[in-house]
């Protein structure tokens, strides 16, 4: 299963969500989303976030999901 890497932006009822990349291989996309959090100016409510999943359709809506 693939790794993908999305800028999540949370600032109403439902995150904004928008795919960035993907990767097979868990330490290529840790490296990346670590990147890509120290050198992008996030926004207010913006976030870097990893998923794993098997589709793209099922990560997003695994970062959907409210937080528990």
């Amino acid at each position: 299963m693939p790794y993908y890497i999305y800028r999540v932006t949370s600032l109403g009822p439902v995150p904004r969500l928008e795919k960035i990349s993907q990767f097979d291989a868990f330490k290529h996309a840790s490296q990346e989303a670590k990147r890509l959090r120290g050198e992008t100016g996030l926004g207010p409510g913006e976030t870097i976030r990893t998923m794993f999943a098997e589709t793209e359709l099922q990560a997003e809506d695994l970062l959907s999901q409210p937080s528990r």
